[in-house]
């Protein structure tokens, strides 16, 4: 026989799962903004996730307060280099993604000359890429 103890145990354990399965709902929201977001840029999303870091009051474009929640993950311009990255949802409606500072990258870019040698001297395209990409702080 069900008593008034078991049924709120049930309940609380419904409300739970239900929370769960919302949450994962949002997730892949998020996801799917983020992929679409990077294809747009021309970068590549690592590991094809994203990864909760927080749930907090944070400000809307209102200047309000609302429940957010933020979502960390990775992507890569080169292959070579992870770079970090965060989506901020409000509910089902993304607010912003930020992109840590990465460099550009130089799919159309022709053959460097050095003009300052006397002669001229032609520098590999792939060279080239690896001495102007670094990162300098």
């Amino acid at each position: 026989m069900l008593t008034l103890g078991n049924i709120f145990v049930l309940m609380l354990l419904a409300t739970g799962g239900a929370w769960l399965w919302h949450n994962h709902g949002l997730r892949e929201r998020a996801l799917e903004r983020v992929m679409q977001h990077c294809s747009k840029l021309g970068i590549e999303l690592l590991d094809g996730n994203v990864a909760l870091k927080k749930i907090a009051f944070i400000k809307d474009a209102n200047d309000r307060r609302r429940l957010a929640r933020v979502y960390n993950f990775e992507f890569t311009v080169t292959g070579e280099t992870r770079h970090n990255g965060t989506i901020t949802q409000f509910g089902a409606h993304s607010a912003q993604i930020e992109l840590a500072p990465y460099p550009m990258p130089f799919d159309d870019a022709p053959e460097v000359v050095d003009v300052v040698k006397p002669r001229a001297e032609v520098i590999e395209l792939s060279q080239w890429r690896q001495e102007h990409t670094k990162w300098r702080p």
